[in-house]
């Protein structure tokens, strides 16, 4: 097997596993989803609405990362605004107490705390999860006039440790309010819909001529005189989705650092060889420079591309990958899934729209299944559960996403690969057959196709809002895309060629 098939599978392995990335638009914050669901049922005493909770605190007097909770159906309201409330230490008497779950009942644990004077409760789950704090027909709801909030198990060991370790910890809680205006959404928009174009043109508009091979993977000592692609067929498609189902079950049921890590290498490796792709390409087009090679020790004939890209490639990648954390770490992000979604769509090839349709139906009623019926099932989304993750160890990669600026959680919208990688195969399908069958921009169905998955993704944002929860994308850019070029293929009386094309 050559080095360039090797990559291919590589690449095929992580396009199968953004298959199960975040649901496309999810919130990027943290916040439950248990927000006012409407569903758990209120009593007299017993009838506050839901709402999220941030959790600020400083160890000694040094702020940390904000954490998410909730709020009880019972208690004392926090303030909208952190204005509005005071920061206050940890675990004394008339302040915050810090408390573990233990084995009696919400309403006793919070009865307890507020006779001992606290100001307000600040409860740790015994799980990594939040989950709601209500009371049953039978309970007997005392007058508690005291907040109380849940955080996760996780979220609290953070607060214990440095209470623990002899540390003065203060905390502020308050319920912002959801800002009206997202302005990271038409960014992220544009960025998906220029990533979906750019790689459908690539190899014509930047490699320079459709046959060409791209310049070699790194690592690779000479390119193969042909160029090789992964084409897919209909039940190989089918059988991707398979596949993902048990890898997104795998995921939910034995989640943990380990698996997160994995995604984490896999990214790096794709994206290395990502930014190598991309850049050798553009420096190849503008330089001409791609036939000078020298000869390594050990190596043997090595591009002198590959010798200026490699280094800074890898330096980016390594980068990224030591400051995951860090404020700045979505550019890299998404700089190497940009890349390595070119790379990929330049290797991996639909045939026709009979493999399309195979492909892009079943991945259709994949995202349906994992997000709105999984739940009837295994009590919870499988698939917005898994594209959460841990809140320990590092976030999932497999997404483009953008902070939003003018939201109090700081938190970030995303859209996984997944959602730019499946309607992308036939993006580029369009643009080649246009290519290979004499159409122009306006008589082809490039162009149609496009404008198809723009709107998509637009309706897919529009469903985020009115719902007000994680959308799978492809509920609306499968219709969008595989519909137009159907469609139209059938009005302009071609189907059967688009059916059975070999572009």
């Amino acid at each position: 097997m050559t080095s360039r098939h090797g990559v291919a599978l590589l690449l095929l392995s992580v396009l199968l596993l953004a298959c199960r990335a975040p649901v496309a638009a999810a919130a990027g914050n943290a916040a439950s989803d248990f927000e006012e669901d409407g569903m758990s049922p209120k009593f007299p005493g017993c009838d506050n609405p839901f709402k999220n909770v941030k959790v600020m605190y400083w160890v000694d007097g040094n702020e940390m990362n904000a954490l998410t909770g909730i709020t009880a159906r019972f208690g004392g309201m926090l303030p909208v605004t952190a204005s509005a409330t005071q920061k206050l230490p940890a675990v004394l008497a008339g302040s915050i107490a810090v408390a573990e779950r233990g084995v009696c009942t919400y309403l006793e644990k919070a009865s307890a705390v507020e006779s001992s004077g606290a100001t307000a409760m600040l409860l740790v789950n015994d799980k990594n999860s939040l989950e709601m704090m209500a009371c049953t027909q039978n309970d007997k709801v005392p007058a508690l006039k005291i907040p109380i909030v849940l955080v996760s198990n996780s979220s609290g060991l953070k607060i214990f440790s440095a209470i623990d370790g002899g540390a003065k910890v203060n905390i502020l809680m308050y319920t912002p309010t959801k800002a009206a205006f997202d302005g990271a959404i038409p960014f992220l928009w544009l960025m998906a819909v220029s990533t979906t174009a750019c790689a459908a043109v690539w190899t014509t508009v930047v490699v320079g001529e459709e046959n060409k091979k791209p310049p070699p993977a790194a690592g690779d000592q000479e390119a193969p005189a042909e160029p090789e692609i992964v084409e897919l067929e209909a039940k190989t498609a089918v059988l991707f989705i398979v596949v993902s189902s048990c890898v997104l079950l795998f995921l939910f049921f034995f989640t943990s650092i380990w698996s997160a890590w994995l995604l984490v290498i896999m990214f790096c490796f794709s994206g290395l060889q990502g930014l190598h792709f991309v850049t050798s390409s553009l420096i190849v087009r503008i330089f001409k420079c791609g036939d000078a090679k020298v000869k390594l020790p050990l190596i043997g004939n090595v591009t002198v591309v590959t010798l200026a890209v490699l280094p800074v490639a890898l330096f980016v990648v390594v980068m990224w990958a030591t400051h995951q954390s860090s404020a700045f770490a979505w550019v890299g992000q998404n700089l190497m899934g940009i890349c390595m979604m070119i790379l990929v769509l330049q290797i991996v090839q639909m045939p026709n729209i009979k493999v399309a349709s195979a492909l892009l139906i079943s991945a259709f009623l994949y995202d349906i299944f994992w997000v709105f019926i999984s739940p009837l099932i295994f009590k919870k989304s499988v698939m917005i559960t898994v594209a959460k993750g841990t809140e320990e160890g590092p976030s999932l990669p497999m997404v483009l996403k953008m902070p939003k600026e003018f939201d109090v959680w700081n938190g970030y919208d995303m859209i996984g690969f997944g959602d730019i990688l499946f309607p992308g195969l036939l993006v580029a399908f369009s643009f080649r057959y246009d290519r290979s069958h004499g159409k122009g921009l306006t008589d082809g169905y490039f162009l149609y196709v496009m404008i198809g998955y723009a709107f998509g993704l637009s309706f897919t944002y529009v469903g985020l809002y009115l719902m007000k929860s994680g959308q799978p994308a492809l509920l609306y850019l499968v219709p969008c895309t595989l519909g137009t070029i159907t469609l139209l293929g059938a009005q302009r009386g071609e189907l059967s060629q688009l059916w059975n094309a070999k572009a």
